[in-house]
């Protein structure tokens, strides 16, 4: 895990477009576990809903849901930031479960209030994969180039970008794959 290799199950999609330096990509319906917060929950930190969502699968122990069933990991980990003003940002953090979960009711309920199942439709997404860290100034200029890239080839852009981490932290950062995605029509 160290030199990046992922291990654990990955969303199946079709790459309907590949070149120019991004892929579109079509993702089936999944169904994902979610928590929005704002950071300074965390002391500031950004990725402060990754340990509410751990827990809910079981990362660290007996799992954080009613069955108590513990969940597989997948990859990636996804995260949106939005909401208010500069004072409030929030961000909003996913798993995808498991293909095996196939509705948001066939995944055992969290006891944590702030976590929620959702079902995730059909997606489509212009889709970036760097590597490296996925630091602020890295991200944004992956998304601007990529939403001028989509726009230019006439792609309707749909809502903003999400960003897309595969590896766990300790991974050395030139072995880390990281993908913005930006939803399109």
């Amino acid at each position: 895990m160290v030199f990046g290799k992922i291990a654990v199950e990955t969303p199946k999609h079709t790459v309907v477009k590949s070149g120019d330096g991004y892929e579109i990509r079509e993702y089936p319906p999944a169904v994902a576990a979610e928590v929005a917060y704002d950071p300074s929950e965390f002391k500031g930190d950004k990725d402060g809903g990754f340990l509410v969502l751990a827990k809910y699968i079981g990362v660290f122990g007996k799992p954080e849901n009613q069955k108590p069933e513990k969940i597989a990991m997948t990859a990636p980990v996804i995260t949106k930031e939005g909401g208010g003003g500069d004072e409030k940002k929030t961000v909003t953090m996913q798993f995808l479960l498991p293909e095996v979960y196939k509705k948001a009711e066939d995944a055992p309920l969290p006891t944590d209030e702030r976590v929620v199942i959702k079902e995730e439709g059909g997606r489509k997404y212009g889709v970036v994969t760097f590597s490296g860290t996925a630091a602020e100034g890295a991200v944004s200029e992956k998304v601007k180039k990529l939403r001028s890239d989509l726009e230019r080839d006439g792609f309707k852009i749909t809502r903003d970008y999400v960003l897309a981490r595969y590896n766990p932290p300790w991974t050395l950062p030139p072995f880390k794959t990281n993908e913005v995605m930006i939803p399109v029509e």
